[in-house]
């Protein structure tokens, strides 16, 4: 189930990119999430404790993707 969810998030953010969607941000937080939550889930399950916790890396890049997006486009139209 991973591969497809990835692949799917990433191809959704590549479309927005190369159309200038303004929305590239947030999608790029999901596909970050998700990678995060991917990786999560496969230490888990492979009993690799010590190591799900580099996880925090792609959640803060898809949280400092959303605060971009809501500066940039969200905050500055009002």
């Amino acid at each position: 189930m991973i591969v497809p969810t990835v692949i799917v998030a990433l191809i959704i953010t590549i479309k927005c990119y190369r159309e200038k969607d303004i929305e590239f941000w947030v999608h790029l937080a999901v596909l970050f999430w998700i990678s995060g939550n991917s990786y999560w889930m496969l230490c888990e399950f492979l009993n690799h404790e010590e190591l799900k916790y580099y996880t925090v890396v792609p959640f803060v890049a898809g949280i400092i993707s959303v605060v971009y997006f809501y500066k940039k486009y969200y905050f500055s139209n009002k």
